[in-house]
């Protein structure tokens, strides 16, 4: 069998700055984009299709001299590629693991936190999530007006539930905005979300 650290994957990117939601928004993070993703959202705002194959060893060279530790897997869906082998591998080398996931895919066990972005396909969110050893630490979901919003009791257990309105390009969506800090006002078990990356005009 060959070193894990020679296992490849399929990279969109790899860029340091702010996370810029939930409840780790404003802290200093290494994102690491894979390639490929198993839906297809119309409202989609990011471009994960091309990708540079790399070895873990040639993330760690990319990554290894950043005073950061925390790394943020993200994609496209970044559990079509990572399991726990990767990312124990990761952690014996000094880092922290967050990954935003749409939840359709199983989840492997070695995340230090855990993002759920349900999106389409939410049955299939509900059926994985029966396999889940773990609580979520947050579920962001995403939010223009016209849908549905799921009832918690409907979602898997999280630490923290979030609406996040989508926006129109680069600009805040008012209306979305709006409906979002209405539905959280009458739902208080819901908090308010913000790409506050689109705001500050980082990556």
């Amino acid at each position: 069998m060959k070193e894990i650290s020679l296992t490849t994957l399929k990279v969109n990117e790899i860029f340091y700055s702010l996370q810029g939601e939930g409840c780790r928004a404003g802290e200093a993070s290494i994102f690491i984009r894979l390639a490929g993703c198993n839906l297809k959202c119309d409202f989609c705002d990011t471009e994960f299709e091309k990708f540079t194959e790399m070895t873990l060893e040639e993330i760690y060279e990319t990554i290894g001299k950043v005073l950061c530790k925390w790394i943020v897997w993200t994609g496209g869906e970044p559990c079509i590629q990572l399991y726990t082998d990767i990312l124990y591998w990761f952690a014996e080398n000094g880092f922290h693991q967050a990954v935003e996931t749409n939840g359709t895919i199983y989840i492997p066990i070695g995340f230090d936190y855990v993002t759920v972005s349900p999106k389409l396909g939410m049955q299939r969110l509900l059926d994985v999530s029966k396999e889940y050893r773990f609580e979520i630490d947050e579920i962001r979901t995403p939010y223009a007006i016209g849908k549905i919003i799921p009832n918690i009791e409907d979602l898997p257990t999280a630490k923290n539930y979030y609406l996040s309105p989508i926006f129109n390009g680069d600009k805040m969506d008012q209306e979305n905005l709006q409906s979002c800090i209405q539905y959280c006002l009458e739902h208080p078990e819901w908090k308010l979300s913000i790409q506050q990356q689109k705001i500050w005009k980082i990556k």
